[in-house]
């Protein structure tokens, strides 16, 4: 009898410490983005497939602001322009002159953009959450909640308080490393960043 006893006492202080420790993570990665009203940065990006072979790499410019501002530019000769005016989002492909307008979803797990630029507060309801520190660099790893999203993982890292990089693997192990460069935090960014308007004569598909 007193030997389960001990096991159960001992199980719930290993779970009242992982509680404690999702807290401490969800609250460390909340207080990271609450302090970046604005981000602009440079960008690459890679995307592999699931036995690592690369299959794009890209450059570009994002901005973001909260909440639910973000504008993400990628280079030729895949150039294509995805602007958020917080109520929907306007994706621009210049090589096929043609807009397409939905509206905006505001599900994290749907639109990791909005991880740095929507509401905090849902975060914990979307995703668990892990982290880990490395001398300046602290990784944070979310894993979705809920079934039927865009990735099954996603690890976001900041160096010395500022975003860094942004890694999403999907289920069939496809992987995008998104690296951002040049990032300034909490300068004023143009209103006219985030109003996308269509070029006269531009195919428009609303959704």
């Amino acid at each position: 009898m007193r030997l389960i006893r001990m096991l159960l006492v001992s199980a719930m202080a290993l779970s009242s410490a992982s509680v404690f420790a999702a807290e401490a993570d969800v609250k460390s990665l909340t207080q990271l983005l609450e302090t970046s009203k604005t981000i602009s940065a440079g960008f690459s990006q890679l995307t592999l497939d699931g036995s690592g072979t690369q299959l794009q790499e890209t450059t570009g410019q994002m901005a973001v602001q909260r909440p639910g501002l973000f504008y993400w530019h990628t280079d030729a000769p895949a150039e294509q322009v995805v602007v958020s005016d917080g109520k929907k989002v306007t994706l621009w492909d210049p090589d096929l002159e043609q807009a397409t307008i939905k509206k905006l979803d505001e599900r994290l797990t749907e639109t990791p953009a909005l991880l740095l630029s929507g509401d905090i507060s849902k975060i914990s309801q979307s995703f668990d959450i892990t982290s880990k520190q490395q001398g300046d660099v602290i990784d944070f790893t979310l894993k979705p909640k809920t079934k039927d999203t865009l990735f099954d993982s996603l690890r976001l890292s900041f160096r010395k308080g500022l975003v860094n990089d942004m890694q999403l693997i999907d289920s069939v192990g496809q992987r995008t490393n998104i690296l951002f460069s040049g990032v300034k935090a909490n300068e004023p960014i143009p209103a006219s960043k985030f109003k996308f308007v269509v070029p006269e004569g531009a195919d428009v598909i609303q959704e």
